[in-house]
């Protein structure tokens, strides 16, 4: 054994798995059961937030865009008759995965073979019986690439399985939260608010947006918050009609609308919100407007409750804002679910829109969070009004969780 496997193999670093073993047998347990009732005998996961929510595996490189040599390799497989998974991965992530996770099966690709080689993970799953049947893969992830998610199928249906898609299997278990994601998400929503306070006192004109961008994430850093899955921004002037545009090093100007998105993140777990700032007072058309717009929250504080109905939520706020005929100046109203990311995205698979009957049906079941956005178009082209807040529903009450006001915020 030579010196790199003594350290791969042998070194002890302190466990930092988020949760306990019981919290992730727990996971687990409940994701057979739902393996069963859909009738899949195995499940192959590769999403970074799959191989979170199952072991707490997390890594800053998941090989998304990486040279034909280097595949994206770790992976979790899941099996509907047995309590633990297997946990496959480079052996240059030995250590890795003794800090963040509790794997007790994990194997690693032989150096003759290439990282991340379908064939390995075959010939190792067909030799524990747990490709007899049908075996569910993550189609709708962006991980693994096309070409290696075809060659995960070949060699599975190779082997006699059958492949289907199984990525909403672990999607809606994620839905509902556990007590202890709850508790993530709280505390991410602290980190969110001191972020967003950072962001106010920052704010100025001749200040970049890199500035406030660099002080929110300070700021968030400090009080021990994580990488969003998303770059946060900071954009200012008509740039905030392009509210997916970058930070850059443009110094805003008297008189600029401000816009700041961005996350808090605990363990993974997200908690969004966005404010528009105003430097110096708007005009008077402005600040009408976006005081109207703001109104709208106090609506929806009226409102929130465990398992309110989607539909109500929706018709409640299309209802209001075509009755004070701002309908036709929005951008975007609606929002997504909040929990696990990791880079490229921070939106959850639920996605709830007045205009959509998608999830409609459904309600705000107790252990589940969303964001909720307003965006609106102002005068002259001038930017859009931004503000989102995120929801937190419990058995007994529904939370707002943010502490910045939603009207416009006035930087003198």
């Amino acid at each position: 054994m030579d010196y790199r496997d003594e350290v791969y193999f042998n070194s002890q670093p302190e466990n930092e798995a988020p949760f306990t073993a019981e919290e992730f047998a727990d996971r687990l347990t409940r994701l057979r059961r739902r393996m069963a009732d859909a009738k899949i005998d195995m499940l192959y996961l590769m999403a970074p937030e799959s191989m979170y929510y199952l072991s707490g595996y997390q890594n800053e490189w998941y090989q998304a865009q990486s040279p034909k040599q280097w595949p994206a390799a770790s992976a979790i497989a899941v099996h509907v008759d047995h309590d633990h998974y297997i946990l496959f991965d480079s052996e240059r992530e030995a250590v890795l995965g003794r800090i963040f996770t509790r794997s007790v099966d994990t194997r690693y690709f032989p150096r003759n073979a290439l990282r991340g080689s379908a064939d390995f993970v075959a010939q190792e799953l067909k030799r524990e019986g747990w490709l007899n049947g049908t075996v569910g893969m993550e189609f709708w992830s962006y991980r693994p690439n096309r070409v290696i998610s075809h060659q995960l199928e070949d060699a599975f249906v190779s082997a006699g399985a059958r492949v289907v898609d199984g990525t909403h299997l672990l999607r809606e278990q994620r839905w509902v939260k556990s007590p202890a994601e709850i508790a993530c998400l709280k505390e991410a929503a602290r980190i969110a608010n001191i972020g967003m306070a950072a962001a106010r006192e920052t704010i100025g004109a001749g200040v970049s947006e890199l500035d406030v961008y660099g002080e929110m994430v300070r700021a968030m850093a400090r009080a021990g918050g994580e990488n969003p899955g998303i770059t946060m921004p900071v954009l200012s002037g008509t740039k905030t009609n392009a509210l997916h545009g970058m930070s850059t090093r443009r110094k805003m100007q008297h008189g600029e609308l401000v816009l700041v998105d961005l996350a808090g993140v605990f363990k993974r777990y997200h908690i969004n919100m966005a404010r528009t700032f105003s430097i110096g007072e708007p005009s008077a058309e402005v600040r009408e407007l976006t005081s109207r717009i703001a109104h709208s929250m106090d609506l929806i504080r009226s409102i929130l409750r465990p398992n309110l109905p989607v539909r109500d939520f929706n018709s409640t706020v299309m209802d209001y804002f075509q009755k004070e005929g701002l309908w036709e100046r929005r951008g975007w109203v609606g929002g997504y679910e909040m929990g696990i990311a990791f880079p490229p995205d921070w939106v959850g698979n639920f996605v709830y829109d007045p205009l959509s009957d998608i999830n409609a049906d459904r309600v705000f079941e107790p252990g589940t969070a969303v964001n909720y956005e307003n965006q609106f178009f102002m005068p002259a082209h001038q930017g859009q009004y931004f503000t989102i807040d995120s929801f937190l529903f419990e058995e007994s009450a529904a939370h707002m969780l943010s502490e910045q006001p939603f009207e416009l915020i006035v930087i003198e």
